[in-house]
């Protein structure tokens, strides 16, 4: 299929700076790439660490790493996706062979690539290449709306991670049986709470400062709690429903300091903290807190690629709360 030589794209050209730029339509470069028609690009909370200049970085490149498109070229080693094939791509690419991803863990492939950043443009484009696309792109299921699918690129499958993996942290408690407690309620925040509200724990609290914020949360099924208006309420009430102890899951979506600490204080002793946020500063407690509160901790990037099947029959389910 004959493409245009150029199209237009977003770039980041530093602090605050973002422009509309005419850029090559890319091309093959590897067997195993593809090149996709966009259709649909999400603005991604992560990408402003970078245009606040909260994350360093360089300049130049094309940013978004969440998207939807059709398929418009293939290379000649790829094996699973078709011309004419609408298909999402997580935020990351993946080999798809390697010990991580055989493994559970696709973010951490020994190829791994972000979309968006300095090594490889992203799809907030017309157009966008795809590396290691059997490894990586996925074909949009006839189950699941348009609007959907964006979020299984990131958002959906990071929350839904943040929550598996709290449970997984303590595998002798039923979650059905325990206090769970989300901190942020943004878009990451609110995926969270809605794959939460699957696995049905006993209590589900999410905390924010933001009132429509709130708001979604408690229409999601979760017990709003503002920690700038009631911080001591909010320590108590979790207090309150679990005899003294503390929540027995936290997860942490926002990225800073104060949330991670916030966690740590009310969790209870040998429970769980799934941090989802991108965090760029120290870690506010010290060795010697996790140890005398023997707190299990997990924090880490969504390898999105391992858990998109299970995220999306999840997804297919709850797809009707999304507004």
């Amino acid at each position: 299929m004959s493409l245009p030589s150029t199209m237009k794209a977003v770039v980041f050209d530093g602090l605050y700076k973002i422009s509309v730029q005419d850029r090559p339509v890319p091309q093959i470069r590897d067997e195993r790439d593809i090149i996709i028609k966009v259709y649909a690009a999400g603005l991604c909370g992560s990408e402003l660490h970078i245009y606040r200049g909260h994350q360093p970085s360089d300049t130049g490149f094309i940013m978004g790493h969440e998207f939807t498109g059709t398929v418009v070229q293939i290379g000649s080693a790829v094996k699973t996706i078709n011309i004419g094939d609408k298909v999402v791509a997580p935020f990351t690419a993946s080999c798809g062979n390697c010990f991580f991803c055989n493994n559970g863990c696709s973010a951490r492939c020994v190829e791994s690539q972000l979309f968006g950043c300095e090594t490889l443009d992203g799809g907030q484009a017309e157009y966008v290449r795809i590396p290691m696309a059997d490894g990586t792109a996925v074909k949009a299921p006839g189950t699941i709306s348009d609007q959907a699918l964006l979020l299984m690129a990131d958002i959906f499958p990071t929350g839904f991670y943040g929550v598996k993996s709290a449970a997984e942290l303590i595998p002798s408690q039923n979650i059905q049986d325990a206090t769970l407690v989300v901190i942020g309620c943004g878009p990451v925040g609110l995926c969270a709470i809605l794959a939460a509200t699957h696995f049905k724990p006993r209590h589900l609290f999410a905390i924010d400062s933001v009132d429509n914020r709130l708001e979604q949360a408690r229409k999601l099924g979760a017990e709003p709690l503002n920690f700038e208006t009631d911080r001591a309420g909010l320590e108590a009430r979790i207090k309150e429903v679990t005899e003294g102890r503390g929540a027995d899951m936290v997860v942490e979506v926002v990225g800073q300091p104060p949330a991670l600490r916030t966690a740590f204080d009310i969790v209870r002793p040998f429970g769980a903290i799934s941090s989802i946020g991108v965090h760029n500063k120290e870690i506010p407690w010290t060795g010697d807190d996790a140890y005398t509160k023997n707190i299990r901790v997990q924090m880490g990037r969504c390898p999105v690629r391992s858990v998109f099947d299970e995220a999306l029959k999840l997804l297919e389910q709850k797809q009707d709360q999304i507004g």
